[in-house]
């Protein structure tokens, strides 16, 4: 984050983010390569029953961001300090993707790409994540047939950018080294 955005308050910062999320959902083109609007509702956030790791539990933290994801405290700590970057649009694109590999149905396979796609893909989505042009473009062809593999290439990307970026800054955060006291 620049240093001129650190210095607002923490309510500005997330006033800017729900701006930016409903402009983004207003300045949808209605002749984007996925044209069917279907409102979906959000999916409450699960409470965490997790207990606070030991400290030997945590440093294993340090040796992947698999590690991180696998320690239900550790996802939730981890979901938490992406909250407090503003990026956890990044966690919760990786989610979706696990949810979709889940799906069995072809018909709910459809309905779920469509509205990952829309959320997280398509240029100016309300949570769009940072991936490249190429990528996009394999990920919006992969959904003319939608399989349990159409996201793979984006949520590899996205995992690949937590585990470089996000997770060292999560390493250095006063929230991870709490834990490890």
């Amino acid at each position: 984050m620049c240093k001129g955005l650190a210095a607002l308050p923490q309510t500005c910062l997330e006033r800017a983010k729900e701006i930016k999320t409903k402009l983004g959902t207003l300045l949808q083109k209605p002749d984007s390569a996925i044209d069917l609007i279907i409102p979906y509702p959000e999916k409450p956030e699960k409470p965490n029953k997790a207990q606070k790791p030991l400290p030997e539990e945590a440093v294993q933290w340090r040796d992947s961001l698999d590690k991180v994801l696998q320690n239900n405290y550790g996802f939730a700590a981890f979901r938490s300090f992406l909250k407090s970057e503003f990026s956890e649009e990044n966690i919760e694109f990786w989610l979706a993707c696990e949810d979709y590999k889940k799906i069995k149905s072809t018909i709910k396979q459809a309905i779920m790409a469509k509205k990952i796609y829309e959320e997280f893909i398509q240029t100016e989505a309300p949570k769009e994540v940072n991936i490249d042009h190429f990528t996009k473009e394999v990920t919006l062809k992969n959904l003319v047939e939608p399989s349990a593999t159409s996201f793979d290439m984006a949520q590899k990307k996205i995992y690949a950018l937590m585990e470089k970026d996000s997770l060292p800054r999560f390493l250095r955060s006063d929230l991870y080294q709490e834990m490890l006291k």
